[in-house]
């Protein structure tokens, strides 16, 4: 399409008041304005027709499929002298000074149409052309300080000579009979095979070949508050595609799932290395929300969907009584077939309100609010230690390498 430059506006606006002056020095002089318009009309027919089309081979962006956190991306074309070029972001895509978007936000982007405007020799003309793009862009969080190191204690247990597969230990896959001893779980006792042999006889079972791991992520109200300037939900989808990457190079099967008021994301079971890119995808669909979280109906769900004993690693927080109780109702209902993890973040706000020193009577009536809310906290840690239930409480800076290494751990233990 055809379009004015603005010089070519200019040009015309100047005519107005030459033919104001005309109209009052000589009234019959306006018809040379006239003659003016004319003129600029056919000149920027002339310089459109002047000026080469844009072809469609112009028009194609190259961006990669996922960019971390604060990346700078530039989808549009190297510009000319004479050619400009814009593009339609959606999503969290934020404009940078010096051109082209920078990543605001974990989540999902759309480059929805780009444009090309190219302007004639005479500079009156644009001639412009679009095209639509629909191509979407993943933002993930920067892994890469946190990958190397976890990358780096990986190989260390590897190196030193611990197996990463064990033949004995917390599996589904039945091994022996053996006599039941102090320290052993209830659950593996054989009653029917105990009766038979008027001795008390527990089942032992091998570990997995390839363990299931699943990331159970909350996106509930809790998870949405920020922690240190970032929300805790992408501190803990940072966290979960860390231990992620390093179970898939271990050679396990791992899921991500996420919940609010109701399930939201599902990658299903995801195997081998190459299939990290997909886990990226579907953290992107992790959405923030200002609703409760749904322990009951998103544990249930997902316990639904798993087929075998898996280790469950639950990003979650929580802020009263009532929901703490209604999360370790969920978990204990998790514990009769899987193991469960719960990963929390340290709440430094409330920890610096508890030891700052009081200068005005609301900092004592802070302190006190802040000394019960972590005794609670304090409290529903410890009820779910008792239940069996694994519990890492960490800064946000040390938590990732302090998951990688318990979950280590836990492909070790026999």
């Amino acid at each position: 399409m055809i379009y004015p430059t603005s010089r070519a506006v200019y040009c015309v606006a100047a005519a107005a008041p030459v033919a104001l002056a005309l109209g009052v020095i000589f009234p019959a002089g306006w018809a040379l304005i006239l003659l003016w318009i004319v003129l600029i009309v056919v000149l920027i027919v002339a310089d459109a027709l002047l000026t080469p089309g844009i072809r469609t081979e112009t028009l194609a962006v190259e961006v990669p499929g996922t960019v971390a956190i604060g990346q700078r991306i530039d989808p549009t074309p190297p510009a000319s002298a004479r050619t400009r070029f814009a593009v339609e972001a959606e999503g969290p895509l934020t404009p940078a000074p010096d051109g082209g978007f920078v990543a605001a936000r974990r989540g999902r982007a759309n480059l929805g149409r780009i444009w090309a405007r190219r302007h004639g020799p005479l500079g009156l003309a644009w001639r412009q052309k679009s095209r639509r793009l629909d191509q979407p862009v993943i933002i993930a969080p920067d892994l890469g300080p946190v990958r190397e190191q976890g990358m780096r204690q990986y190989l260390r247990s590897s190196q030193m000579g611990e197996r990463m597969r064990l033949e004995s230990g917390d599996g589904s896959e039945f091994q022996a009979l053996t006599d039941f001893q102090p320290g052993m779980e209830r659950r593996t006792i054989d009653w029917k095979a105990s009766a038979r042999h008027i001795s008390l006889l527990a089942r032992e079972y091998r570990t997995e070949r390839a363990n299931s791991i699943v990331l159970a992520v909350d996106a509930g109200r809790a998870m949405s508050d920020p922690l240190d300037g970032v929300p805790r939900i992408d501190r803990a989808v940072s966290a979960a595609l860390l231990t992620a990457f390093v179970g898939l190079r271990s050679g396990d099967r791992v899921r991500l799932f996420s919940f609010g008021a109701r399930p939201q994301a599902d990658s299903g079971t995801i195997t081998g290395a190459k299939g990290f890119a997909r886990l990226q995808q579907a953290a992107s669909a992790i959405d923030y929300t200002q609703e409760e979280s749904n322990y009951t109906l998103s544990l249930i769900t997902l316990d639904g969907r798993l087929h075998q004993r898996s280790l469950i690693i639950l990003f979650t927080e929580f802020t009263d009584p009532t929901a703490a109780e209604l999360m370790v109702a969920a978990a204990r209902r998790m514990l009769k077939r899987h193991r469960v993890l719960f990963v929390l973040f340290e709440d430094n706000e409330l920890i610096d309100l508890q030891r700052a020193r009081p200068e005005q009577a609301d900092d004592v009536v802070r302190s006190n609010v802040a000394s019960v809310l972590l005794r609670e906290r304090r409290i529903v840690i410890e009820r779910l230690r008792r239940l069996g239930i694994d519990v890492i409480e960490a800064r946000h800076d040390a938590l990732p390498l302090a998951l990688v290494e318990h979950y280590l751990r836990l492909r070790m233990r026999a």
